[in-house]
């Protein structure tokens, strides 16, 4: 029996009803591996399972997806259709985790010193089931919005071919269509020495684009060395690329975000970002200082690096290729092609071959601050937390917030759950979740929703 449909005389004594319902989804999920080589069907048909237990019709939930494997679960609150839906989105896969490399199973849910452990409770698990049991506890409760709700948990973020988001918006764009979406993959709390000091929302992020760098010649024995070697070529246009920084560039967001870090950092450090933001172009100084904190560079500008180098093909042969990949993470509003040029240029070598591995040519867009959303924010957080400021950020990493934005929906980055910013566990080894910062996402997030949901 569902662990929703006990009596309370039967929960953990002091456990809410809705936090318990919540702990119980986040065990269940974090005990269905849904790695790249799992899937995430078995995770959306038991979700959907659980949505039809608390009084959700067949018809209001949906599993769709292009990969059998790795299917999607969508499911909608009606509301009295006064305003637009609006759309809550997660993802249910996970990066893969060997048992070898965790001090337990990965995929075996685990509670100790009140802390939830297992693959995916950072990311994105534990939001899930935060997002889940919300929905179930609005429909336990009747509660009637005056637009439609809709939450989509999805396959492939991380990693693969078959984008959940992706996939619904091509196939299925009616199952989520919306004036705007939530999206739990990003923002949330911070906490810093053991406080917590700003809860973040993401409005933009960096598009991730791939480039393969080739030279190639006619090799020959390595007892007869030639200067016009592929490695040699290949290696010297790397470094060129490593001492090039591309330009400071600051957006409304990122303008926002070191205007209110500023109020937060170290004296020093405050003063800098006080200073880049203070003038047009911004000031090379206070952007050189602020450059030493790889986060603070990646904010303000466009990054390329070198992420694989492979050559040759004997050990006794001059190298006929020599291939490198080079990871790049624009800026919102950049140029493609502008990029792609400027790689050209700091490579500086006509033999050094530059082409896209991904074929995209534009950037997303950022999502303009929406004041009905950073008041819901706002307000959730304010009660929950008092005195703790929002921030507005650029996600220099990639979430599926990409997808929606260039399909002209906006999206909005924000979590419930404070984590420690000096032990980041995502995609690493012993994942957790405090349990009182899960129990606080899961208020936060109703909160959220009722605000957005109701006038």
């Amino acid at each position: 029996m569902s662990s929703f449909l006990l009596p309370f005389a039967l929960l953990w004594a002091g456990i809410p009803a809705a936090d318990q319902l919540a702990r119980d989804l986040l065990e269940q999920l974090i005990n269905l591996n849904t790695d790249s080589t799992h899937g995430t069907t078995a995770a959306a048909e038991a979700v959907a399972a659980r949505l039809k237990a608390a009084g959700f019709p067949d018809r209001d939930i949906a599993i769709a997806g292009g990969n059998p494997k790795k299917l999607n679960v969508v499911v909608r609150i009606h509301g009295s259709g006064g305003r637009r839906p609006l759309l809550f989105v997660g993802h249910l896969d996970v990066v893969d985790a060997r048992r070898d490399d965790w001090s337990f199973d990965p995929f075996q849910f685990r509670q100790s010193d009140g802390w939830f452990y297992g693959r995916g409770t950072s990311d994105m698990k534990a939001d899930d089931a935060i997002l889940l049991a919300n929905f179930i506890r609005l429909k336990q409760e009747n509660y009637r919005p005056d637009r439609d709700l809709i939450l989509a948990l999805t396959a492939d973020e991380e990693s693969g071919d078959d984008n959940g988001v992706d996939w619904l918006l091509k196939h299925r764009r009616e199952l989520i269509d919306s004036e705007y979406a939530i999206n739990c993959d990003a923002g949330g709390g911070q906490i810093r020495n053991g406080k917590r000091i700003l809860e973040s929302v993401q409005v933009a992020e960096k598009t991730y684009l791939s480039f393969r760098l080739e030279v190639r010649n006619k090799g020959g024995h390595s007892s007869l060395p030639v200067k016009d070697n592929a490695i040699y070529r290949l290696a010297e246009g790397l470094a060129r690329l490593a001492r090039f920084d591309f330009p400071v560039t600051l957006s409304d967001v990122t303008r926002a975000y070191f205007e209110r870090m500023a109020e937060l950092e170290k004296p020093e450090i405050a003063g800098a970002m006080k200073r880049l933001i203070s003038t047009t172009p911004p000031d090379p100084d206070a952007a050189a200082q602020l450059a030493k904190t790889p986060y603070f560079n990646a904010e303000m500008r466009t990054t390329c690096v070198a992420t694989r180098l492979e050559a040759g093909h004997a050990d006794n042969a001059l190298p006929q290729l020599a291939r490198a990949t080079v990871n790049c993470r624009i800026l919102p509003g950049q140029s493609v092609a502008n990029v792609e040029k400027t790689l050209v240029e700091v490579l500086a070598d006509d033999h050094i071959q530059v082409s896209k591995i991904e074929q995209r040519d534009t950037t997303s867009p950022a999502s303009a601050l929406n004041p009905e959303v950073m008041h819901a924010i706002e307000s959730a957080t304010h009660a929950l937390w008092p005195g703790i400021p929002i921030v507005p950020v650029m996600e220099t990493g990639a979430t599926d917030s990409k997808y929606l934005r260039d399909a002209g929906i906006p999206a909005y980055g924000v979590s419930g759950i404070f984590a420690d910013m000096d032990d980041v566990r995502a995609h690493g080894r012993d994942e957790r979740v405090k349990a009182t910062a899960f129990f606080e996402g899961r208020e936060f997030v109703y909160r959220v929703m009722k605000t957005l949901g109701s006038r």
